[in-house]
Protein backbone atom coordinates (compact mmCIF):
# COMPACT_ATOMS: atom_id res chain seq x y z
CA UNK A 1 0.00 0.00 0.00
CA UNK A 2 1.30 3.46 -0.90
CA UNK A 3 1.06 5.86 2.06
CA UNK A 4 -1.45 8.67 1.66
CA UNK A 5 0.25 11.93 0.76
CA UNK A 6 -2.71 14.31 0.70
CA UNK A 7 -6.41 14.59 1.44
CA UNK A 8 -9.01 14.61 -1.32
CA UNK A 9 -11.84 17.10 -0.90
CA UNK A 10 -15.46 16.99 -2.12
CA UNK A 11 -18.19 19.39 -1.01
CA UNK A 12 -16.04 20.52 1.87
CA UNK A 13 -15.57 16.99 3.27
CA UNK A 14 -12.01 15.64 3.55
CA UNK A 15 -11.08 12.06 2.69
CA UNK A 16 -7.66 10.42 3.10
CA UNK A 17 -6.34 8.26 0.26
CA UNK A 18 -7.09 4.74 1.48
CA UNK A 19 -7.80 1.35 -0.06
CA UNK A 20 -11.34 0.45 -1.19
CA UNK A 21 -12.81 -2.35 0.89
CA UNK A 22 -15.84 -4.58 0.71
CA UNK A 23 -18.69 -3.92 3.15
CA UNK A 24 -17.01 -6.36 5.52
CA UNK A 25 -13.76 -4.36 5.44
CA UNK A 26 -11.76 -6.60 3.10
CA UNK A 27 -9.33 -4.75 0.76
CA UNK A 28 -10.34 -4.73 -2.93
CA UNK A 29 -7.63 -5.24 -5.54
CA UNK A 30 -9.66 -4.21 -8.62
CA UNK A 31 -12.99 -2.34 -8.55
CA UNK A 32 -13.27 -2.04 -12.35
CA UNK A 33 -13.14 -5.63 -13.58
CA UNK A 34 -15.13 -8.67 -12.43
CA UNK A 35 -13.42 -12.02 -11.90
CA UNK A 36 -14.06 -14.15 -14.98
CA UNK A 37 -13.09 -17.52 -16.37
CA UNK A 38 -10.64 -16.21 -18.93
CA UNK A 39 -10.65 -12.80 -20.56
CA UNK A 40 -14.13 -13.15 -22.06
CA UNK A 41 -15.95 -14.79 -19.16
CA UNK A 42 -18.20 -16.04 -17.81
CA UNK A 43 -18.28 -14.18 -14.49
CA UNK A 44 -17.57 -16.24 -11.39
CA UNK A 45 -19.92 -16.17 -8.41
CA UNK A 46 -16.86 -16.39 -6.20
CA UNK A 47 -16.15 -12.68 -6.94
CA UNK A 48 -17.36 -11.42 -3.55
CA UNK A 49 -16.71 -7.75 -4.35
CA UNK A 50 -19.04 -8.00 -7.36
CA UNK A 51 -21.75 -9.83 -5.42
CA UNK A 52 -21.34 -7.47 -2.45
CA UNK A 53 -21.80 -4.40 -4.67
CA UNK A 54 -24.76 -5.78 -6.61
CA UNK A 55 -26.56 -7.15 -3.56
CA UNK A 56 -26.26 -3.84 -1.74
CA UNK A 57 -27.27 -1.87 -4.83
CA UNK A 58 -30.37 -4.06 -5.19
CA UNK A 59 -31.41 -3.00 -1.70
CA UNK A 60 -30.48 0.69 -1.77
CA UNK A 61 -34.07 1.88 -2.09
CA UNK A 62 -36.14 1.38 1.00
CA UNK A 63 -39.93 1.53 0.53
CA UNK A 64 -41.13 5.05 -0.18
CA UNK A 65 -43.30 6.66 2.44
CA UNK A 66 -46.96 6.13 1.61
CA UNK A 67 -47.50 9.84 2.36
CA UNK A 68 -44.94 12.61 2.92
CA UNK A 69 -42.61 10.82 0.48
CA UNK A 70 -40.63 13.87 -0.63
CA UNK A 71 -39.09 16.09 2.00
CA UNK A 72 -36.19 18.07 3.38
CA UNK A 73 -34.88 18.41 6.90
CA UNK A 74 -32.44 20.15 9.20
CA UNK A 75 -31.19 20.18 12.78
CA UNK A 76 -31.64 22.97 15.24
CA UNK A 77 -32.85 23.80 18.70
CA UNK A 78 -35.90 24.90 20.63
CA UNK A 79 -35.52 27.66 23.23
CA UNK A 80 -38.13 28.41 25.88
CA UNK A 81 -38.94 32.13 26.00
CA UNK A 82 -42.10 32.08 28.15
CA UNK A 83 -43.11 30.10 31.23
CA UNK A 84 -45.99 27.68 30.59
CA UNK A 85 -45.30 25.32 33.52
CA UNK A 86 -48.74 26.12 34.98
CA UNK A 87 -50.14 24.23 32.00
CA UNK A 88 -47.54 21.53 31.32
CA UNK A 89 -45.01 19.62 33.44
CA UNK A 90 -42.92 18.35 30.50
CA UNK A 91 -39.27 19.03 31.32
CA UNK A 92 -38.67 20.57 27.90
CA UNK A 93 -40.62 23.62 29.19
CA UNK A 94 -39.30 23.71 32.78
CA UNK A 95 -37.26 26.92 32.60
CA UNK A 96 -37.06 30.03 30.44
CA UNK A 97 -33.88 30.00 28.35
CA UNK A 98 -33.66 26.21 28.23
CA UNK A 99 -32.57 24.80 24.86
CA UNK A 100 -33.43 21.38 23.43
CA UNK A 101 -31.94 19.79 20.31
CA UNK A 102 -34.33 18.97 17.48
CA UNK A 103 -34.64 17.71 13.93
CA UNK A 104 -37.35 19.11 11.65
CA UNK A 105 -38.56 17.48 8.44
CA UNK A 106 -40.74 19.30 5.90
CA UNK A 107 -42.53 17.42 3.15
CA UNK A 108 -45.23 17.38 0.55
CA UNK A 109 -48.03 14.97 1.44
CA UNK A 110 -49.57 13.30 -1.60
CA UNK A 111 -46.79 13.32 -4.19
CA UNK A 112 -44.10 10.75 -4.83
CA UNK A 113 -40.40 11.37 -4.18
CA UNK A 114 -39.92 12.72 -7.69
CA UNK A 115 -42.79 15.21 -7.52
CA UNK A 116 -42.31 18.97 -7.59
CA UNK A 117 -41.86 20.87 -4.32
CA UNK A 118 -44.33 23.50 -5.51
CA UNK A 119 -47.25 21.13 -6.22
CA UNK A 120 -50.61 22.08 -4.70
CA UNK A 121 -50.57 19.93 -1.59
CA UNK A 122 -50.50 20.25 2.19
CA UNK A 123 -46.99 20.32 3.64
CA UNK A 124 -45.73 18.18 6.49
CA UNK A 125 -44.14 19.95 9.46
CA UNK A 126 -42.66 17.30 11.80
CA UNK A 127 -40.34 18.10 14.70
CA UNK A 128 -38.38 15.57 16.76
CA UNK A 129 -37.40 17.13 20.08
CA UNK A 130 -34.53 15.22 21.74
CA UNK A 131 -35.58 15.81 25.37
CA UNK A 132 -34.11 14.32 28.54
CA UNK A 133 -37.37 12.41 28.98
CA UNK A 134 -37.03 10.78 25.56
CA UNK A 135 -38.08 11.98 22.15
CA UNK A 136 -41.19 14.09 21.66
CA UNK A 137 -42.42 14.11 18.06
CA UNK A 138 -44.73 16.97 17.05
CA UNK A 139 -46.02 15.58 13.77
CA UNK A 140 -48.03 18.33 12.11
CA UNK A 141 -48.81 20.07 8.83
CA UNK A 142 -48.73 23.61 7.47
CA UNK A 143 -52.53 23.74 7.81
CA UNK A 144 -54.44 23.87 11.12
CA UNK A 145 -57.10 21.38 9.93
CA UNK A 146 -57.37 18.18 7.88
CA UNK A 147 -59.72 16.71 5.25
CA UNK A 148 -61.34 14.04 7.41
CA UNK A 149 -62.10 13.49 11.09
CA UNK A 150 -62.15 9.68 11.31
CA UNK A 151 -59.11 7.46 10.61
CA UNK A 152 -61.21 4.75 8.98
CA UNK A 153 -61.49 7.09 5.95
CA UNK A 154 -57.76 7.74 5.68
CA UNK A 155 -56.66 4.89 3.36
CA UNK A 156 -59.52 5.70 0.98
CA UNK A 157 -58.70 9.41 1.03
CA UNK A 158 -55.03 8.83 0.26
CA UNK A 159 -55.89 6.42 -2.57
CA UNK A 160 -57.82 9.25 -4.25
CA UNK A 161 -54.77 11.51 -4.05
CA UNK A 162 -52.54 8.92 -5.70
CA UNK A 163 -52.75 7.21 -9.10
CA UNK A 164 -55.71 5.46 -10.70
CA UNK A 165 -55.35 1.67 -10.36
CA UNK A 166 -56.04 1.10 -14.08
CA UNK A 167 -54.26 3.99 -15.79
CA UNK A 168 -51.58 4.72 -13.16
CA UNK A 169 -52.35 8.41 -13.73
CA UNK A 170 -53.67 11.10 -11.37
CA UNK A 171 -57.44 11.18 -11.72
CA UNK A 172 -59.65 14.21 -11.11
CA UNK A 173 -62.78 12.07 -10.81
CA UNK A 174 -61.26 10.08 -7.95
CA UNK A 175 -60.09 13.25 -6.24
CA UNK A 176 -63.42 15.11 -6.36
CA UNK A 177 -65.71 12.10 -6.14
CA UNK A 178 -64.42 11.35 -2.65
CA UNK A 179 -64.32 14.97 -1.46
CA UNK A 180 -67.82 15.71 -2.74
CA UNK A 181 -69.13 12.77 -0.72
CA UNK A 182 -67.25 13.86 2.43
CA UNK A 183 -68.46 17.40 3.23
CA UNK A 184 -66.22 17.68 6.29
CA UNK A 185 -63.35 18.16 3.81
CA UNK A 186 -64.52 21.59 2.59
CA UNK A 187 -62.56 23.59 5.18
CA UNK A 188 -59.25 21.99 4.22
CA UNK A 189 -60.17 22.11 0.51
CA UNK A 190 -60.65 25.88 0.84
CA UNK A 191 -57.19 26.23 2.38
CA UNK A 192 -55.59 23.87 -0.15
CA UNK A 193 -56.94 25.73 -3.19
CA UNK A 194 -56.07 29.14 -1.82
CA UNK A 195 -52.52 30.35 -2.36
CA UNK A 196 -51.64 28.72 0.97
CA UNK A 197 -51.72 25.45 -0.97
CA UNK A 198 -48.57 26.51 -2.83
CA UNK A 199 -46.21 28.04 -0.24
CA UNK A 200 -43.00 29.76 -1.32
CA UNK A 201 -40.64 27.11 0.04
CA UNK A 202 -40.57 25.65 3.53
CA UNK A 203 -39.13 28.69 5.32
CA UNK A 204 -42.12 30.90 4.58
CA UNK A 205 -44.94 28.75 5.95
CA UNK A 206 -46.39 28.03 9.39
CA UNK A 207 -46.66 24.69 11.13
CA UNK A 208 -49.53 23.36 13.26
CA UNK A 209 -50.21 20.36 15.45
CA UNK A 210 -53.69 20.40 13.84
CA UNK A 211 -54.80 17.85 16.43
CA UNK A 212 -55.84 18.63 19.97
CA UNK A 213 -53.44 17.32 22.62
CA UNK A 214 -53.54 17.32 26.39
CA UNK A 215 -51.16 19.25 28.59
CA UNK A 216 -50.92 18.07 32.20
CA UNK A 217 -49.26 20.16 34.91
CA UNK A 218 -47.45 19.03 38.05
CA UNK A 219 -50.73 19.22 40.02
CA UNK A 220 -52.40 16.77 37.65
CA UNK A 221 -54.62 19.43 36.07
CA UNK A 222 -55.48 18.77 32.42
CA UNK A 223 -55.65 21.38 29.67
CA UNK A 224 -56.45 20.86 26.01
CA UNK A 225 -53.89 22.30 23.63
CA UNK A 226 -53.35 23.16 19.97
CA UNK A 227 -49.85 24.11 18.81
CA UNK A 228 -48.85 26.77 16.28
CA UNK A 229 -45.42 27.48 14.80
CA UNK A 230 -45.45 30.89 13.10
CA UNK A 231 -42.70 31.56 10.58
CA UNK A 232 -40.44 34.47 11.47
CA UNK A 233 -39.52 34.86 7.79
CA UNK A 234 -43.05 35.99 6.93
CA UNK A 235 -45.71 33.98 5.11
CA UNK A 236 -45.15 33.89 1.36
CA UNK A 237 -47.01 31.90 -1.28
CA UNK A 238 -46.86 31.29 -4.99
CA UNK A 239 -49.84 31.86 -7.24
CA UNK A 240 -50.90 28.82 -9.26
CA UNK A 241 -49.07 30.18 -12.30
CA UNK A 242 -45.88 30.87 -10.36
CA UNK A 243 -45.99 27.40 -8.80
CA UNK A 244 -46.34 25.73 -12.20
CA UNK A 245 -43.48 27.77 -13.61
CA UNK A 246 -41.24 26.90 -10.68
CA UNK A 247 -42.16 23.21 -11.03
CA UNK A 248 -40.66 23.27 -14.54
CA UNK A 249 -37.68 25.49 -13.73
CA UNK A 250 -36.66 24.05 -10.36
CA UNK A 251 -38.87 21.20 -9.06
CA UNK A 252 -36.64 20.92 -5.97
CA UNK A 253 -37.01 24.60 -5.14
CA UNK A 254 -38.09 24.26 -1.50
CA UNK A 255 -35.39 21.70 -0.71
CA UNK A 256 -32.71 23.85 -2.31
CA UNK A 257 -33.95 27.04 -0.66
CA UNK A 258 -33.86 25.51 2.83
CA UNK A 259 -30.44 23.93 2.40
CA UNK A 260 -28.83 27.02 0.91
CA UNK A 261 -30.27 29.38 3.54
CA UNK A 262 -28.82 27.30 6.38
CA UNK A 263 -25.50 26.80 4.57
CA UNK A 264 -25.21 30.59 4.20
CA UNK A 265 -25.93 31.18 7.90
CA UNK A 266 -29.42 32.53 7.28
CA UNK A 267 -31.01 30.32 9.94
CA UNK A 268 -34.82 30.10 9.63
CA UNK A 269 -36.91 30.27 12.79
CA UNK A 270 -40.47 29.89 13.98
CA UNK A 271 -42.21 31.25 17.07
CA UNK A 272 -44.00 28.51 19.00
CA UNK A 273 -47.45 29.33 20.43
CA UNK A 274 -50.15 27.26 22.09
CA UNK A 275 -53.88 27.64 22.48
CA UNK A 276 -55.01 26.41 25.88
CA UNK A 277 -58.52 25.26 26.80
CA UNK A 278 -59.49 23.94 30.24
CA UNK A 279 -60.61 20.37 29.67
CA UNK A 280 -64.02 21.00 31.19
CA UNK A 281 -64.77 23.60 28.47
CA UNK A 282 -64.87 20.88 25.82
CA UNK A 283 -68.19 19.42 26.99
CA UNK A 284 -70.10 22.68 26.51
CA UNK A 285 -68.27 24.30 23.57
CA UNK A 286 -70.36 25.03 20.49
CA UNK A 287 -68.70 22.34 18.38
CA UNK A 288 -66.60 19.23 18.96
CA UNK A 289 -63.19 20.60 19.95
CA UNK A 290 -61.57 17.24 19.15
CA UNK A 291 -62.63 17.47 15.49
CA UNK A 292 -59.49 18.02 13.39
CA UNK A 293 -61.54 19.66 10.60
CA UNK A 294 -62.12 22.64 12.94
CA UNK A 295 -59.98 25.46 14.33
CA UNK A 296 -60.45 27.05 17.74
CA UNK A 297 -61.24 30.76 17.30
CA UNK A 298 -58.41 32.88 18.65
CA UNK A 299 -60.86 35.27 20.29
CA UNK A 300 -62.00 32.40 22.51
CA UNK A 301 -58.58 30.84 23.06
CA UNK A 302 -55.80 33.30 22.17
CA UNK A 303 -52.27 32.34 21.20
CA UNK A 304 -49.86 32.03 24.14
CA UNK A 305 -46.14 32.35 23.28
CA UNK A 306 -43.86 29.49 24.33
CA UNK A 307 -40.51 29.74 22.55
CA UNK A 308 -38.43 29.68 19.38
CA UNK A 309 -37.55 26.91 16.94
CA UNK A 310 -34.33 27.62 15.04
CA UNK A 311 -32.73 25.52 12.28
CA UNK A 312 -28.96 25.96 12.13
CA UNK A 313 -27.39 22.79 10.70
CA UNK A 314 -27.91 20.84 7.51
CA UNK A 315 -27.75 17.04 7.47
CA UNK A 316 -24.47 15.54 6.31
CA UNK A 317 -26.18 12.65 4.52
CA UNK A 318 -29.69 12.92 3.15
CA UNK A 319 -30.54 9.23 3.22
CA UNK A 320 -29.24 8.54 6.72
CA UNK A 321 -30.77 11.60 8.34
CA UNK A 322 -33.78 12.75 6.28
CA UNK A 323 -34.99 9.66 4.46
CA UNK A 324 -34.62 7.48 7.56
CA UNK A 325 -36.11 10.02 9.96
CA UNK A 326 -39.20 8.47 11.53
CA UNK A 327 -41.78 10.60 13.34
CA UNK A 328 -44.79 9.30 15.25
CA UNK A 329 -47.47 11.23 17.18
CA UNK A 330 -47.32 8.47 19.81
CA UNK A 331 -43.78 9.57 20.75
CA UNK A 332 -44.79 11.74 23.71
CA UNK A 333 -43.21 12.75 27.00
CA UNK A 334 -44.75 13.04 30.50
CA UNK A 335 -47.01 16.09 30.54
CA UNK A 336 -48.05 15.81 26.88
CA UNK A 337 -50.78 13.28 26.10
CA UNK A 338 -53.12 12.38 23.23
CA UNK A 339 -56.70 13.60 23.31
CA UNK A 340 -59.90 11.92 22.14
CA UNK A 341 -59.36 13.34 18.62
CA UNK A 342 -60.30 10.32 16.46
CA UNK A 343 -57.80 11.04 13.69
CA UNK A 344 -55.04 11.41 16.26
CA UNK A 345 -56.02 8.10 17.84
CA UNK A 346 -55.61 6.40 14.45
CA UNK A 347 -52.25 8.06 13.84
CA UNK A 348 -50.94 6.85 17.21
CA UNK A 349 -50.93 3.36 15.71
CA UNK A 350 -50.37 3.99 12.03
CA UNK A 351 -47.19 6.08 12.05
CA UNK A 352 -45.05 3.75 14.16
CA UNK A 353 -46.47 0.78 12.28
CA UNK A 354 -45.43 2.15 8.89
CA UNK A 355 -41.92 2.85 10.23
CA UNK A 356 -41.64 -0.80 11.29
CA UNK A 357 -42.56 -1.79 7.74
CA UNK A 358 -40.34 0.76 6.01
CA UNK A 359 -37.28 0.78 8.25
CA UNK A 360 -37.64 -2.31 10.44
CA UNK A 361 -38.60 -3.04 14.01
CA UNK A 362 -35.52 -1.24 15.34
CA UNK A 363 -36.11 2.04 13.47
CA UNK A 364 -35.65 3.87 16.76
CA UNK A 365 -31.98 2.79 16.87
CA UNK A 366 -31.14 4.72 13.70
CA UNK A 367 -29.07 7.72 14.87
CA UNK A 368 -31.49 10.43 13.68
CA UNK A 369 -34.31 8.67 15.57
CA UNK A 370 -32.37 7.75 18.70
CA UNK A 371 -33.44 9.35 21.98
CA UNK A 372 -29.92 10.72 22.35
CA UNK A 373 -30.62 13.10 25.22
CA UNK A 374 -32.70 10.73 27.36
CA UNK A 375 -31.20 10.18 30.79
CA UNK A 376 -31.46 6.42 30.27
CA UNK A 377 -32.97 4.00 27.79
CA UNK A 378 -34.01 0.74 29.44
CA UNK A 379 -36.62 -1.50 27.88
CA UNK A 380 -37.26 -5.16 27.16
CA UNK A 381 -37.68 -5.11 23.39
CA UNK A 382 -35.02 -7.33 21.83
CA UNK A 383 -33.76 -8.76 18.57
CA UNK A 384 -35.26 -8.11 15.14
CA UNK A 385 -33.57 -6.82 11.98
CA UNK A 386 -30.73 -4.35 12.48
CA UNK A 387 -30.45 -4.36 16.23
CA UNK A 388 -27.22 -2.37 16.41
CA UNK A 389 -26.98 -1.12 20.00
CA UNK A 390 -25.66 -4.23 21.75
CA UNK A 391 -29.14 -5.69 22.26
CA UNK A 392 -28.67 -5.17 26.03
CA UNK A 393 -26.18 -8.01 26.29
CA UNK A 394 -27.15 -10.61 28.87
CA UNK A 395 -29.78 -8.52 30.64
CA UNK A 396 -33.14 -10.28 31.01
CA UNK A 397 -35.59 -9.87 28.14
CA UNK A 398 -38.71 -10.33 30.27
CA UNK A 399 -40.55 -8.38 32.96
CA UNK A 400 -41.54 -8.64 35.77
CA UNK A 401 -38.34 -10.19 37.05
CA UNK A 402 -36.63 -10.46 40.42
CA UNK A 403 -33.12 -9.62 39.20
CA UNK A 404 -31.48 -6.74 41.05
CA UNK A 405 -30.79 -3.57 39.09
CA UNK A 406 -33.14 -4.21 36.16
CA UNK A 407 -35.53 -1.42 35.12
CA UNK A 408 -38.91 -1.30 36.85
CA UNK A 409 -42.17 0.52 36.20
CA UNK A 410 -42.92 3.79 38.02
CA UNK A 411 -46.48 5.00 38.63
CA UNK A 412 -45.40 8.64 38.84
CA UNK A 413 -45.39 8.69 35.03
CA UNK A 414 -48.98 7.48 34.67
CA UNK A 415 -51.18 9.38 32.23
CA UNK A 416 -54.09 11.48 33.40
CA UNK A 417 -57.44 9.74 33.89
CA UNK A 418 -60.77 10.61 32.35
CA UNK A 419 -64.13 8.87 32.83
CA UNK A 420 -65.50 7.23 29.69
CA UNK A 421 -69.05 5.98 29.26
CA UNK A 422 -71.52 5.05 26.54
CA UNK A 423 -72.33 2.19 24.22
CA UNK A 424 -69.70 0.99 21.78
CA UNK A 425 -70.68 1.48 18.16
CA UNK A 426 -70.03 3.43 14.95
CA UNK A 427 -71.35 6.95 15.48
CA UNK A 428 -72.22 9.45 12.78
CA UNK A 429 -71.56 13.04 13.96
CA UNK A 430 -74.74 14.66 15.31
CA UNK A 431 -74.29 18.08 13.70
CA UNK A 432 -73.59 17.72 9.95
CA UNK A 433 -74.04 21.47 9.33
CA UNK A 434 -70.91 22.05 11.40
CA UNK A 435 -68.94 20.88 8.37
CA UNK A 436 -69.57 24.11 6.45
CA UNK A 437 -69.46 27.17 8.67
CA UNK A 438 -65.68 27.51 9.16
CA UNK A 439 -65.03 27.11 5.43
CA UNK A 440 -67.53 29.92 4.82
CA UNK A 441 -65.86 32.11 7.45
CA UNK A 442 -62.49 31.47 5.82
CA UNK A 443 -63.76 32.40 2.34
CA UNK A 444 -65.21 35.67 3.65
CA UNK A 445 -62.02 36.45 5.54
CA UNK A 446 -59.87 35.87 2.45
CA UNK A 447 -62.18 38.10 0.40
CA UNK A 448 -62.11 40.83 3.06
CA UNK A 449 -58.32 40.88 3.45
CA UNK A 450 -57.49 40.59 -0.25
CA UNK A 451 -60.20 40.16 -2.92
CA UNK A 452 -57.54 39.06 -5.41
CA UNK A 453 -56.71 36.05 -3.20
CA UNK A 454 -60.40 35.10 -3.21
CA UNK A 455 -60.30 35.27 -7.02
CA UNK A 456 -57.28 32.95 -7.01
CA UNK A 457 -59.10 30.52 -4.71
CA UNK A 458 -62.15 30.34 -6.98
CA UNK A 459 -60.07 30.10 -10.16
CA UNK A 460 -57.86 27.36 -8.69
CA UNK A 461 -60.88 25.27 -7.74
CA UNK A 462 -62.59 25.80 -11.09
CA UNK A 463 -59.39 24.97 -12.99
CA UNK A 464 -59.09 21.63 -11.19
CA UNK A 465 -62.75 20.67 -10.68
CA UNK A 466 -63.64 21.26 -14.34
CA UNK A 467 -61.76 18.07 -15.21
CA UNK A 468 -64.14 15.93 -13.15
CA UNK A 469 -67.42 14.49 -14.43
CA UNK A 470 -70.41 16.86 -14.39
CA UNK A 471 -72.37 15.04 -11.67
CA UNK A 472 -69.30 15.21 -9.39
CA UNK A 473 -68.92 18.95 -10.11
CA UNK A 474 -72.57 19.50 -9.20
CA UNK A 475 -72.25 17.62 -5.93
CA UNK A 476 -69.14 19.57 -4.93
CA UNK A 477 -70.66 22.94 -5.86
CA UNK A 478 -73.52 22.28 -3.43
CA UNK A 479 -70.96 21.89 -0.65
CA UNK A 480 -69.28 25.22 -1.47
CA UNK A 481 -72.72 26.88 -1.60
CA UNK A 482 -73.57 25.60 1.89
CA UNK A 483 -70.30 27.07 3.15
CA UNK A 484 -71.13 30.46 1.61
CA UNK A 485 -73.71 31.21 -1.12
CA UNK A 486 -71.41 33.58 -2.97
CA UNK A 487 -68.54 31.09 -2.79
CA UNK A 488 -70.67 28.34 -4.34
CA UNK A 489 -72.23 30.65 -6.93
CA UNK A 490 -68.89 31.85 -8.23
CA UNK A 491 -67.60 28.30 -8.64
CA UNK A 492 -70.88 27.25 -10.27
CA UNK A 493 -70.57 30.08 -12.77
CA UNK A 494 -66.90 29.33 -13.41
CA UNK A 495 -67.84 25.75 -14.28
CA UNK A 496 -70.69 27.03 -16.47
CA UNK A 497 -73.21 24.90 -14.60
CA UNK A 498 -76.86 25.97 -14.38
CA UNK A 499 -77.60 27.92 -11.21
CA UNK A 500 -80.33 25.49 -10.13
CA UNK A 501 -77.44 23.06 -9.50
CA UNK A 502 -77.05 24.61 -6.05
CA UNK A 503 -80.65 23.95 -5.01
CA UNK A 504 -81.18 20.73 -3.08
Amino acid sequence: MVPATHDATMNGTHYSNSVITSSSGNPVDDNQNSITAGEYGPVLISDFNLIDKLAHFDRERIPERVVHAKGAGAYGYFEVTHDITKYCKAKIFDSVGKKTDLFLRFSTVGGEKGSADTARDPRGFAIKFYTEEGNWDMVGNNTPVFFIRDPIKFPDFIHTQKRHPATNLPNHDMFWDFLSLVPESVHQVTILFSNRGTPDGYRHMNGYSSHTFKFVNSEGEVYLCKMHFKTDQGNKQFTAEQAKQMASEDPDYATRDLYNAIAEGNFPSWTFYVQIMPEEDAASYRFNVYDVTKVWPHKDYPLIPVGKVVLNRNPENYFAEVEQAAFAPAHLVPGIEPSEDKMLQGRLFSYADTHRHRLGGNYDQIPVNRAKNANRMDYYNRDGFMSVMGNYGGMPNYEPNSISGTPKQNKQFAQSKKPVSGFTGRYTPKHPNDDYFQAGELYRKIKEINPEDADHLVNNIVGHLKNAKTHIQERQVKIFYKADPEYGTRICEGLQLPKFTMVE
